[in-house]
């Protein structure tokens, strides 16, 4: 927070350039990290609250992801399927198959129906499997209960009962629906 950054004494320019300095030389673990910033930033008598959150990424390696644009087509659904069974398949995921399978078709064709012009497909294998449908809408998607009598609105439905977790992000070009399946 801004806290962390500017006080009384200091402008946020000499703040900021302090707590760049602080993490070229943090520790190898987030409590390190964080201690190394607060040592560095933290005035003995704080006149703003102060937040400090450090998370650890990694990258993943070009073998874990596979990617695809989809063509703004309904037909386009099934290739998309083949792709993700032949990725999962390199993996030895095949038992993931028919679940993603599913996720995707739901996911990918909502985004062709609502989404936009753009669409593109990312799955990652990491610790679990990471469905990730990407649209040019920012348009928030709503899971519905459609009734014996509906001929659609069951696919979000589908996507959250088949993964363990499922979501939406927003980006400066749309929005991402993903959805993460626990990996054998």
């Amino acid at each position: 927070t801004d806290g962390l950054v500017e006080d009384r004494v200091h402008d946020i320019d000499v703040g900021l350039e302090q707590l760049r300095r602080a993490l070229e030389t943090a520790g190898e673990t987030p409590e390190e990290t964080c201690r190394t910033v607060l040592d560095a930033r933290l005035p003995d008598r704080p006149g703003d609250d102060i937040a400090l959150l450090v998370a650890r990424t990694r990258v993943l390696g070009p073998d874990q992801v596979a990617e695809w644009d989809v063509p703004n087509d309904p037909a386009a659904v099934a290739e998309v399927r083949s792709q993700v069974t032949r990725r999962l398949a390199d993996w030895g995921l095949d038992e993931l198959a028919f679940t993603t399978e599913l996720i995707l078709s739901e996911l990918v064709t909502n985004a062709i129906r609502y989404g936009g012009e753009t669409v593109h497909v990312r799955v990652v294998r990491d610790r679990s499997l990471i469905c990730e449908v990407f649209d040019s809408s920012s348009t928030s998607p709503h899971l519905r209960y459609a009734a014996m009598t509906d001929e659609g609105g069951r696919g979000l439905f589908l996507v959250a009962q088949l993964a363990e977790r499922w979501g939406t992000r927003y980006t400066p070009a749309g929005k991402v629906i993903w959805a993460e399946q626990p990996a054998p």
